[in-house]
């Protein structure tokens, strides 16, 4: 059965986005009014200190980005007003009542208005605080949830099973750990919770519910409210010792992850996005509620134009490092598919959700990947990237042309950990022995340990997805793209099997990828 379309199902709807100022939320943000520039409002709640905070925030991380080129040139000299007329940004917070809306008489105006809540606003640290944590990823939903219960025109309520992270601007000639650890963050971030709930399986793995109110394996009783207690009463605790703010968050952090452990989850981000996930459940049957669990995301395939990329994130960090001749040696079952799907790709699909899914009981969870439809081999991807590079060599600081050479893959960890040894800690030890009496010595002794240190952050955070063997179903998005006019198949492709991926990543991806470097490292040099 075909529906109205996504124009029809935009027309006059008001729209509240969680999480506004992320990768995906800002190009949903742009897709929204390029596609449907009648709809009514779209509402964003942003973090910020008071209204023109909040104003100024969206101003300078959505308004003025090169992805509304093309909407500034159909507008010209009214844009600015145009997009105001439609974007009210809200100061509020997800991890409190109400969504944090302090304004009484905007919160009742956004509660008889909104028609569809689009919830993305999460902290995808790691190893953020297990308070911080549990209050965004889990309440946060809880949250939605009670104002959505609140919204006389509520039509749908899709919640991102992922959040967004914002890169830190850094020099780009070799990564610093930090930037390492937010780009391994940004891996996972957008890699669905059920590839890391189910490291450990192969095969495939189906559009399902995680076990409510269960640990990951069934069995352990899990109750929201008492971890949330816990962690209340652990802060408590620490405040009353008198322990220091970097005590406090060293502990906190330490017991997100036992948390974690315990109920069988790697860690507090993916535990916490997991809690969520059953709050939203248990309303599946009262609220139109969907989940979207994308994987890894990657720069626009084609919208609003090919190759935007906002950081450096997922694959990437394999892209730039090799280029850069800094990763000679990676960990991957090379026979295994890596599921990446590119930005515009996820924001059609959530278009698609919108326009396309069923009143009443039906399936509320869609995977949105490349894994079954278009599997791309680690193997393939470590292909392309060399060959990229020996075709287009980077220059290095010296204004050298670098050489790629394959890397070593290791299809586990304790080869690796071999040959780590081998090629990095046995000479950086003969190094000190011998005793490093020059500038050059120091120089190329810190360069090995920051090349040891940087090959090992990401094999360790890389492991259980690049030696992963499962691939995600995505029936239920097929049987929603099924649906689908012809005109909406041509205004929200989202189907990933027409992707080329050799094509894509050579002409695409990577170019902007390394485009993206060269900016940050010129800005950063400022």
């Amino acid at each position: 059965m075909e529906h109205d379309g996504v124009t029809e199902r935009l027309l006059n709807r008001t729209v509240l986005i969680t999480g506004a100022t992320g990768f995906i939320a800002k190009l949903l943000v742009e897709k929204i009014l390029r596609l449907q520039p009648r709809v009514k409002r779209l509402y964003l709640l942003v973090r910020a200190g008071d209204q023109v905070s909040a104003e100024k925030r969206v101003e300078s991380e959505i308004l003025q980005l090169q992805i509304f080129e093309s909407l500034q040139e159909k507008y010209e000299t009214n844009f600015s007003s145009w997009f105001w007329a439609k974007v009210s940004p809200v100061v509020g917070d997800v991890s409190l009542k109400n969504l944090g809306i302090g304004n009484a008489d905007l919160a009742e105006d956004m509660v008889k208005e909104t028609n569809i809540i689009i919830h993305m606003a999460a902290t995808v640290n790691f190893r953020e605080r297990y308070d911080t944590a549990l209050a965004i990823n889990t309440m946060g939903v809880k949250h939605v949830i009670e104002f959505a219960s609140r919204c006389a025109k509520l039509e749908l309520v899709l919640l991102a099973s992922t959040g967004e992270m914002r890169p830190e601007v850094v020099a780009a000639y070799f990564f610093p750990m930090k930037r390492i650890s937010c780009q391994i963050t940004r891996l996972f971030d957008c890699f669905q919770i059920s590839a890391i709930v189910n490291l450990d399986k192969a095969g495939i793995m189906l559009e399902k519910p995680l076990h409510q109110y269960r640990s990951n394996d069934g069995r352990l009783d899990l109750d929201i409210s008492e971890e949330t207690a816990f962690a209340e009463a652990k802060l408590k605790e620490l405040v009353c010792s008198n322990a220091s703010e970097d005590t406090i968050r060293r502990t906190m952090k330490k017991i997100g992850t036992q948390r974690a452990l315990k109920f069988g989850w790697p860690n507090a981000y993916v535990f916490t996005k997991a809690m969520g996930e059953m709050l939203a459940y248990e309303h599946r049957s009262r609220l139109p509620i969907v989940i979207i669990r994308p994987t890894a995301t990657i720069s626009t395939w084609k919208e609003p134009f090919p190759g935007w990329i906002e950081g450096v994130n997922t694959i990437d960090t394999w892209v730039t490092n090799c280029g850069k001749g800094h990763m000679k040696f990676l960990v991957g079952d090379v026979a295994t598919a890596i599921d990446i799907v590119p930005a515009d790709i996820v924001v059609n699909a959530m278009l698609c959700i919108v326009s396309c899914h069923p009143q009443g009981p039906s399936d509320m969870i869609y995977h949105i990947g490349s894994s079954m439809r278009n599997p791309l081999k680690i193997s393939e991807l470590i292909h392309l990237i060399c060959r990229y590079f020996s075709e287009k060599p980077y220059i290095n600081a010296e204004g050298d042309l670098v050489k790629v050479k394959q890397p070593n893959v290791q299809s586990a960890m304790s080869s690796f950990y071999e040959l780590m040894d081998i090629h990095y800690k046995v000479p950086l030890q003969n190094m000190l022995r011998s005793g490093l009496s020059t500038a050059i010595d120091h120089d190329r002794y810190n360069q090995l340990k920051r090349e040891y240190n940087v090959t090992v952050a990401v094999a360790e955070a890389y492991w259980p997805v690049t030696l992963f063997k499962g691939r995600f179903d995505d029936s239920n998005m097929q049987r929603l793209i099924a649906m689908m006019n012809e005109r909406d198949r041509e205004l929200i492709p989202c189907d990933a099997k027409f992707i080329n991926w050799e094509k894509y990543l050579m002409e695409t991806h990577i170019p902007g990828v390394m485009d993206y470097e060269s900016r940050e490292a010129a800005r950063a040099r400022l």
